[in-house]
């Protein structure tokens, strides 16, 4: 167990190492064994988080808020549009002051080419542990609650089980890059086999693939991409791990109106049954939430026997409470 984690940023999956991972997931479930059984764990006691949030939310705030309370102490929950940001609080002014009023400062800012760049510059000027609740390019605590979930349905031992990180279509909005990028960067250090599927105008970043491929060949698992028109059920064949969401174009272009048609000559990039098929017979589906229900998933898959989803989005607040425990004693 590590025990370094004091005041420590978590914004990049990287951030901490693979054994300060396990350390955060075996406080995670020794919290949640606590929940279930209704023992009092106060570790943050008259601790205060802030929650600042540039981009809607309903798991997220909803299990932070909860998770802070259930730790003692309190989340303020701050959206970003009732703030002064607009009229002059730079990334230093946000870092200092808040990090004076506050133990940790968590920060929810998606916009493409911005959000990490300015939790960063926050995390510069502040005197606290900033948390990444998901930017334009991570989500790493919903990477720390899908892991956990996974350890539960397949073991601790995740070496040669095959995840597929799938691109699926959906037409509410062109949604963010940052899920499928954490998730290749962090299961290949806990042996698994990567499939990354998705159609040729939605590949992720280069770099992060390239951290990707030098974490599957320094854990020597395998990684594979297939960027083909019709490569979902394919990538789906012998997998152990379904994990198919939408995200936007936006390595192609950032161009709304052109990322919508791009998106829509991929309608049969839905996860349903007959896909399903091809994997193995005990293979979970996941899902962070919302999906488009009969859009990118059918309700048959999304309520079925093979789905975690509900499993996941609890994790998360068991994670989240474990990194929070551990970094901002």
């Amino acid at each position: 167990m590590q025990t370094n984690l004091r005041g420590r940023d978590f914004i990049s999956d990287l951030d901490f190492s693979k054994e300060e991972v396990e350390t955060i997931l075996d406080v995670a479930w020794d919290l949640k064994r606590k929940r279930a059984l209704g023992e009092p764990h106060p570790y943050l006691r008259d601790k205060t988080l802030a929650m600042l949030f540039f981009y809607s939310s309903t798991r997220t705030r909803s299990s932070f808020e909860a998770g802070m309370a259930q730790l003692g102490g309190h989340a303020a929950f701050i959206e970003s549009k009732t703030t002064q940001i607009a009229h002059g609080d730079t990334e230093k002014e946000i870092g200092e002051i808040l990090g004076r009023y506050f133990d940790g400062i968590a920060i929810r800012h998606v916009d493409w080419g911005i959000g990490n760049r300015y939790l960063n510059l926050v995390a510069e000027a502040s005197r606290v542990p900033v948390l990444n609740m998901q930017c334009d390019i991570y989500h790493p605590h919903q990477c720390l609650a899908d892991l956990m979930t996974i350890m539960e349905k397949k073991g601790r031992n995740l070496r040669r089980k095959k995840i597929v990180v799938s691109w699926a279509y959906a037409e509410s909005y062109l949604k963010p890059i940052s899920v499928p990028q954490s998730l290749i960067l962090q299961m290949p250090r806990f042996g698994m086999d990567v499939t990354l599927a998705y159609p040729p105008e939605f590949p992720l970043m280069p770099e992060i693939v390239a951290q990707a491929q030098e974490q599957a060949r320094r854990y020597k698992t395998h990684f594979e991409i297939i960027a083909d028109a019709d490569g979902m059920k394919a990538a789906f064949e012998d997998a152990d791990v379904i994990y198919a969401k939408s995200w936007g174009p936006l390595l192609t272009t950032t161009d709304p109106e052109e990322g919508k048609r791009l998106q829509d000559k991929y309608r049969h990039w839905i996860v349903d049954n007959d896909k399903l098929s091809v994997a193995k017979d005990d293979a979970i589906y996941m899902h962070p939430l919302p999906a488009d229900r009969d859009i990118e998933v059918t309700s048959e898959v999304l309520d079925g026997p093979h789905s975690v989803v509900f499993d996941e989005a609890e994790n998360r607040l068991h994670v989240q409470k474990a990194v929070m425990a551990l970094t901002m004693r």
